[in-house]
């Protein structure tokens, strides 16, 4: 009685074999052309289009919060030539009150985040109080009042929960702190300063033509061009758009991920103004 039998395989190399090793060259070079497209693409829209950023420290509170990881527009501004300051065409100028992430004056490898508050020409000063003065007009400002509804939360400016923040949040009791609200070339803005501290007017300031004046929102806390002067356009990387991540606590094993277990979920896609 007779049996099927598997196929005898030959001397040579079959022909369906010989097929296959083409078939295959050209399918792992499909691959890394799809790799190499893939990060061609990503570092493209990191270059010209967006990129994200981790806020590292509490100059801009309680706009932003250590740990808040923010998107950055950075065709706000314009396109640049790769790696270097030249633009390839500009879009806009900075406007008073647009949040800017740029290249340190002091350090061209250092980002750092603040508020446009003076354009090419004005005149910027601060009062005893600490308002600040464009041209000699003092800003619009209105006290933000506090509320403790419990020992461990809090929340300023309760209307917006993007403005809810804990003492934990800014590394203070609130009681230490005056919160306000600032209104800049018609747009909004909220800030804070140490409560009772010693102040002496800042003498005015004019920023030189191609350059802007930045500070930070939390104004007694905040290295900026009252320290190192005015910055450059050319030093603009972009304006900071939303927040889309935003946690207390990161892993201890992975410093630059946020704990799941200690997210701010209020604040994920929050517009930042």
């Amino acid at each position: 009685m007779s049996t099927d039998s598997s196929l005898s395989t030959p001397s040579g190399p079959s022909s369906d074999s010989q097929k296959s090793r083409p078939n295959r060259r050209a399918s792992l070079g499909r691959a890394i052309g799809s790799f190499t497209g893939a990060v061609l693409l990503i570092l493209t829209l990191r270059w010209a289009v967006a990129e994200p950023y981790v806020i590292p420290s509490g100059s801009m509170f309680p706009t932003l919060l250590i740990h808040d990881h923010i998107l950055v527009n950075k065709l706000a501004f314009g396109v640049r030539v790769p790696f270097t300051k030249r633009w390839l065409v500009k879009f806009a100028q900075p406007r008073r009150g647009d949040v800017v992430v740029f290249r340190s004056v002091e350090d061209d490898g250092f980002f750092m985040i603040k508020r446009v508050v003076g354009l090419p020409g004005d005149t910027v000063a601060l009062d005893a109080e600490a308002r600040l003065l464009i041209n000699g007009q003092a800003l619009d400002r209105t006290p933000l009042e506090y509320e403790v509804p419990g020992e461990n939360s809090g929340e300023v400016a309760n209307q917006d929960p993007y403005y809810r923040v804990t003492p934990a949040d800014i590394g203070g009791e609130f009681k230490i702190f005056d919160f306000f609200e600032e209104t800049l070339e018609g747009r909004k803005h909220r800030g804070m300063q140490n409560r009772g501290s010693y102040r002496w007017p800042e003498e005015p300031f004019q920023v030189p033509p191609g350059e802007v004046f930045l500070m930070g929102d939390n104004r007694d806390n905040s290295r900026d061009s009252r320290t190192w002067g005015s910055l450059p356009v050319d030093n603009l990387l972009g304006r900071a758009s939303f927040v889309w991540l935003s946690c207390t606590q990161t892993l201890k094993t992975a410093p630059f991920l946020c704990d799941p277990v200690h997210l701010r979920w209020r604040r994920f896609f929050h517009w930042i103004h």
